[in-house]
């Protein structure tokens, strides 16, 4: 079903291209201008390597590296250059891009950011992590949603960031959104790797969608990121998986017009549909209301776990961050 990658791609496909970024570890304007330039050309790369490519998508921290340096020297804006030169690639590549930066705040701490451009160089989706990994990041925690974009050949887009994908209801919202692909852009190093596979298998298969998955490759010196593209299909079946070679470009053809046909014939797993439809053989429409403690709490601002008194890890301090004031107001 993948068309080898993209080589024979079929009228309804979606071709991606999953790079293996190298971690970079970039601490200055100048150092942060030298990596925006290595993934402009990678953006090349990727479209010389395989002309029918639609979309190329960057890691996490594929633009800053994994120092969690917070320094306001090496932040970047949506109007910056940065993006403006990711802007351009998309448009000299006819491409659609998906890149990752560490976006200025001027209310707190900086937000983990994830954008999508068309091959028109316009911003068609704009992201900011919600779980950021903590307490190992200080991240602010996304304000803006799970948003659903269209992307390249009709299909329906959504982007997610790295430990997002370890909660089932990051992909769940994306689905009810109507993504038919997710994007997962990561900077985990190995001791993810099973949690990683069984995650992005999962999203797949619970909400009949497919997943495209990207960590950082190689080591800055310090920290060992795995690589790992994974593509997914809405069945859990992997597609196409990469190892952990720095750099490389991993292709797939997806067929979001496939996942239409499941989420419209299913009736056996079409677990998305049932979850909102409890029961349907006994009940008219099935149960639709909501059976789960943990949401209405969550809503009522009351959410609590039975140990939650227990919890050792409640801010970053472990990381060597200190414990913050601030209350969160989005």
């Amino acid at each position: 079903m993948s068309g080898l990658g993209g080589l024979n791609k079929s009228p309804n496909g979606v071709v991606v291209g999953l790079v293996q970024l190298s971690l970079p570890d970039p601490h200055t304007k100048s150092a942060l201008a030298l990596q925006v330039d290595k993934i402009v050309a990678l953006v090349a790369k990727a479209k010389r390597g395989m002309p029918s490519l639609d979309l190329v998508v960057f890691p996490e921290y594929s633009l800053h590296g994994l120092s969690m340096d917070t320094g306001a020297k090496v932040m970047c804006a949506l109007d910056g250059p940065e993006v403006a030169a990711f802007r351009q690639a998309c448009i000299d590549n006819k491409v659609w891009g998906c890149f990752s930066i560490m976006e200025a705040n001027p209310d707190g701490n900086p937000y983990n950011s994830g954008i999508i451009i068309d091959d028109r160089g316009a911003l068609a989706l704009y992201y900011r992590k919600l779980h950021p990994w903590i307490p190992v990041e200080p991240w602010e925690p996304g304000n803006l949603g799970i948003p659903v974009c269209d992307g390249p050949n009709g299909c329906k887009l959504s982007l997610i960031i790295c430990h997002d994908g370890m909660f089932p209801e990051m992909a769940r919202e994306a689905a009810y959104k109507g993504a038919e692909i997710m994007l997962r852009t990561a900077g985990y190093t190995a001791p993810i790797r099973h949690s990683w596979k069984i995650t992005n298998q999962a999203n797949a298969f619970c909400n009949l969608m497919q997943t495209a998955s990207v960590c950082m490759s190689g080591s800055d010196g310090t920290w060992d990121s795995m690589g790992e593209a994974m593509f997914v299909n809405f069945d859990g079946m992997p597609l196409v998986e990469g190892g952990n070679r720095p750099d490389e470009v991993v292709y797939c053809e997806l067929r979001p017009d496939l996942v239409r046909e499941a989420r419209k014939h299913w009736g056996v797993e079409n677990n998305i549909y049932q979850f909102g439809h409890r029961g349907y053989v006994a009940v008219k429409g099935g149960a639709q209301d909501c059976p789960y403690t943990y949401m209405t709490d969550l809503v009522a601002g009351k959410y609590k776990l039975p140990w939650e008194d227990e919890v050792v890890h409640k801010d970053g301090a472990a990381c060597g961050f200190p414990p913050p004031t601030r209350i969160y107001n989005r």
